[in-house]
């Protein structure tokens, strides 16, 4: 009998109020962990970093930083019962201005922001295969960048909005319409300016652009916009992004976009907007045959978008192995098969699978605010270097786009 008929099995409620009711009772509990999870205000804090940690991170000596606390120069840093030394990572901010005002010679070392004529770099992640850590990816390199000392803005362009929950955003619950990326690029009068939507992070000097279903609107509204004989204000829907972030250019040094796993008219806005390509790629075979579909098509579509306009000049583009078993044979086969196929754009290093990195997921956040011993010394090591390595090779190109002396 047909689904539309009538039968003993009719369901005594339609699959799409089902669906509701379970949405409601999972966001409901998941703000009660949450609530839990960061008592009282339900706000995520960041943790205190130690003077070994700033040493490295500043690159001056840890007797130094205890004669500069001594000397009451720079920022006063917490000291324990037992002499050690804590510093918030806005306080480490600071002591790279005052170091950078002592040292001007090594200014530069210290206070790494962008200078005249450097452009700001807009860093898109991209894969429309779920799994390739492309979310993890970006925020990652997002806290990682805020770490050495760069302002960044991370701008959740998926409306899963995984990014935004990392940074303790329930979309749900926080955001009201108009919140998101797409209050800035929408095609009516109610468009609202990035400034407004830009949330700062408990991870200072780290922005965010928060997400929700709301960008499922731009998806839904720009094939209206192209067959209407109106011409919106804010440019053609690849031109929208890359003008919203021009209006806060003067604000970061870098931008780092997760985009959605689709090849949608966000993401190619965000591929129009951005300066350099990071596209993950998970070393099994499921996954690099999708790969292949995705770059065959975004081949496709990037070119309709250039016969029509769109600036799709590149710095670099980089294939980014996350997730990697080094030791995995089928694994270290398929990157060898990468690496003979693109060459130097695949980077050299790769992003090591580790529970260290799953293990602070479960708590919604990075291996960059946990305690070195509380997952392991020894994982929490090598799953550090791993993105450490990582980091710095995409830094490198950065600089080099700048200009800057590797």
């Amino acid at each position: 009998m047909s689904k539309f008929g009538t039968s003993q099995g009719i369901p005594d409620r339609a699959s799409d109020d089902r669906i509701s009711s379970h949405a409601r009772l999972l966001s409901s509990q998941l703000q009660s962990l949450r609530e839990k999870l960061f008592p009282p205000e339900a706000n995520k804090e960041l943790r205190k970093f130690t003077s070994g940690e700033v040493s490295r991170l500043v690159s001056v000596s840890d007797s130094h930083l205890r004669q500069l606390s001594l000397d009451k120069l720079g920022p006063s840093p917490e000291i324990q019962s037992n002499g050690r030394r804590l510093y918030t990572l806005k306080q480490i901010g600071e002591l790279r201005k005052y170091l950078s005002e002592v040292r001007p010679n090594d200014a530069l070392n210290f206070l790494p922001w962008r200078r005249g004529g450097e452009r700001l770099q807009t860093l898109a992640c991209v894969n429309f295969k779920g799994g390739s850590a492309k979310t993890t990816t970006t925020l990652y390199l997002a806290q990682w960048l805020a770490l050495q000392g760069y302002r960044v803005l991370a701008v959740d362009l998926d409306p899963q909005a995984s990014l935004s929950a990392m940074f303790g955003i329930q979309p749900e619950f926080d955001l009201s319409w108009g919140d998101t990326l797409y209050g800035a690029i929408r095609y009516d009068e109610k468009r609202r300016s990035l400034k407004d939507i830009i949330r700062k992070t408990y991870f200072h000097g780290l922005d965010l652009v928060p997400s929700n279903l709301e960008l499922m609107e731009f998806e839904h509204e720009t094939p209206q916009m192209l067959t209407s004989t109106r011409r919106a204000e804010g440019g053609m829907f690849f031109e929208r992004v890359g003008h919203a972030l021009a209006t806060v250019q003067d604000d970061y040094d870098l931008v780092v976009i997760d985009c959605p796993p689709q090849l949608g008219y966000l993401t190619l806005g965000a591929v129009c907007a951005a300066t350099s390509l990071l596209i993950t790629i998970h070393p099994q075979m499921v996954d690099v045959a999708s790969m292949s579909q995705f770059l065959l098509m975004a081949s496709d579509l990037m070119r309709v978008v250039r016969d029509a306009g769109g600036d799709l000049s590149h710095d670099f583009i980089r294939y980014v192995v996350t997730r990697h078993e080094p030791h995995d044979g089928p694994q270290s086969q398929i990157v060898a098969l990468l690496r003979g196929l693109f060459e130097d754009d695949v980077l050299a290093a790769s992003v090591w699978k580790s529970t260290a990195i799953a293990d602070a997921g479960l708590t919604k956040q990075s291996l960059y605010e946990l305690e070195r011993n509380s997952v392991g010394r020894a994982t929490y090591d090598r799953a550090y270097e791993s993105l450490d390595a990582v980091h710095r090779e995409i830094l490198g190109l950065v600089h080099k786009a700048w200009g800057r002396a590797a």
